[in-house]
């Protein structure tokens, strides 16, 4: 059975960014290591972490098939040209329409309501993946709604005060299980935690 997991890298206080969308020293630790983000630890890329958060990340991102994000990021990132940085394909929730003339060739799909979304990334993720949902308002949408089975997030130590909140505008309570995944990485700490039902 595909699992859902909502992701993201966040600030001791929660936050994905700042109010103006900046992601400051968030980060920081993708590139503060010797090991690419790679199978081996030993091909180029533009990542090099520590040992510890390679051994985490790599398996992770090399588990996920589907990625959901949502307009903002998506803006932002021009949709990574249609690359996502983990997995095969991407999924955009939005209520605007895909930009005219954006990679025409590119198998990216809009969708207005989160669980269409979800439930057209678990069938390309297949039942032995991962679909990852950006953390944010989307994400947000996606755990009051039942429909994430694990939260990860990459906590850095800073606080930012304000900004873009990893769950969004998420105001209800879901509790989740004690972290089953707990890696000290180099400025950075892994955590990953089952969503109870």
């Amino acid at each position: 059975m595909t699992t859902v997991m909502m992701h993201a890298v966040a600030s001791l206080d929660g936050f994905i960014a700042d109010d103006n969308d900046d992601v400051g020293p968030l980060f920081d630790w993708y590139f503060n290591g010797s090991l690419p983000l790679s199978e081996d630890g030993a091909e180029p890329g533009p990542f090099a972490v520590s040992k510890a958060s390679h051994d985490y990340v790599w398996p992770m991102w090399r588990s996920i098939w589907a990625i959901i994000q949502g307009r903002r990021l998506f803006d932002l990132t021009n949709g990574w040209d249609a690359r996502p940085p983990a997995g095969e394909h991407l999924l955009v929730v939005s209520h605007r329409p895909k930009p005219e003339g954006w990679h025409p060739e590119a198998d990216v799909p809009f969708f207005d309501d989160i669980a269409a979304a979800v439930a057209e990334g678990k069938r390309r993720a297949g039942d032995d993946g991962v679909l990852a949902i950006c953390a944010g308002d989307i994400g947000g949408q996606a755990l009051a709604a039942g429909l994430v089975d694990v939260v990860a997030i990459d906590v850095v130590p800073v606080v930012f005060g304000s900004g873009k909140r990893y769950f969004g505008s998420f105001a209800g309570q879901r509790m989740l299980e004690d972290p089953d995944v707990v890696v000290q990485g180099d400025r950075v700490l892994h955590l990953k935690y089952r969503v109870r039902r």
